[in-house]
């Protein structure tokens, strides 16, 4: 084994021990606990490397070391093994998302998994609209002037309008306007929509274009100008389990950043498919969370991502066992929405 490979060796071992024993680790430990074959001063030097290098540092006079951010990133890029999941793991994850009766329950279900799976706090989008393709658009008379316009996406999102028309409105005139409305729109991007709603009004008979204009204007509020996006939260208590230097000794900032949907959607929104993204302390471009580390991946059927989950805790965190969850709880619920 080369110098280097043996510092990487090293450096493995403190941020395993580290991870686990949420105390400094010193060299003695390390030869005690690891087999790297070489004597306790010969460590020492190599952590003495380490930490000039800006790997570990040293949190108290006479302590011994731990990792960095650095450190944690030159162990997420290089000496992390991610192992898949064991088919008990699998068989625990698919027990606990069947059933589930529909998108909330899909996004409910997957956060409290996620929180409990990797003991941190765990965000899951719902399947973004800017993502998704109208499957169906139905229309409810709910009296002779008023209507229900109800849109289902293929990823399951449900929105519901209420349309006043113009005047009474016959059965036949609906099932006019519902027939219309599905020709035009069902199977098409969310995003590609507002040309084809004006189309629907400019192609309507004269008799027709009244009702088609009040309703096109419902349709380009629900498609298009909805803007905002849902998020699923859970696991905040576990962010306490932590000791005295998780969070640099304060979760006041942590907690305030978890208030915000936006930065929480900046955190794992805008991910590639199959992609699994690590943020290590400053990595996170939001100041409150620059003690805390956020593991992340898109999701969707597919190849196609519609929205993203993830977690968020210490810098001190089991990287392997986080990134294996959230990679397998991820193409767990895009397979989910693929077969519904």
């Amino acid at each position: 084994m080369s110098l280097d490979d043996r510092k990487l060796e090293v450096l493995r071992a403190i941020v395993e021990d580290y991870v686990e024993t949420q105390e400094p680790v010193g060299s003695k430990a390390l030869v005690d606990r690891h087999k790297l074959g070489v004597s306790p001063a010969t460590v020492r030097n190599d952590m003495a490397v380490l930490e000039e290098e800006g790997y570990i540092r040293q949190p108290h006079t006479s302590a011994g070391r731990v990792p960095t951010d650095a450190g944690y990133r030159l162990f997420v890029d290089r000496l992390t093994k991610i192992k898949p999941l064991s088919p008990a793991e699998r068989r625990a994850i698919e027990r606990f998302m069947v059933g589930a009766v529909d998108l909330d329950d899909v996004v409910h279900r997957t956060v409290r998994l996620l929180a409990q799976l990797t003991r941190q706090v765990a965000v899951v989008q719902y399947p973004s609209l800017s993502r998704s393709t109208v499957r169906h658009l139905e229309l409810v008379p709910i009296s002779t002037t008023r209507l229900m316009l109800v849109m289902i996406t293929d990823t399951g999102r449900v929105e519901q309008r209420l349309v006043e028309m113009p005047g009474p409105v016959a059965d036949g005139e609906v099932w006019e306007l519902r027939l219309r409305v599905n020709e035009k729109l069902a199977g098409q991007r969310l995003a590609d929509t507002p040309l084809l709603v004006q189309k629907l009004v400019e192609e309507s008979a004269p008799e027709r274009r009244a009702s088609m204009t009040c309703l096109a204007s419902v349709l380009l509020e629900t498609l298009v100008e909805r803007s905002e996006e849902r998020l699923a939260l859970a696991g905040t208590a576990n962010l306490t389990r932590g000791g005295v230097l998780d969070f640099q000794g304060t979760l006041r900032p942590v907690l305030e950043a978890l208030e915000e949907e936006v930065i929480l959607l900046k955190l794992i929104g805008d991910l590639e498919p199959r992609t699994t993204r690590v943020l290590i302390g400053d990595e996170n471009q939001i100041d409150n969370l620059r003690s805390a580390s956020v593991v992340s991946s898109g999701y969707g059927p597919g190849t196609t991502i519609v929205g993203g989950l993830g977690v968020l805790g210490p810098t001190r965190m089991d990287y392997a066992g986080t990134i294996a969850t959230v990679r397998a709880v991820a193409r767990y619920v895009g397979d989910l929405l693929a077969q519904n």
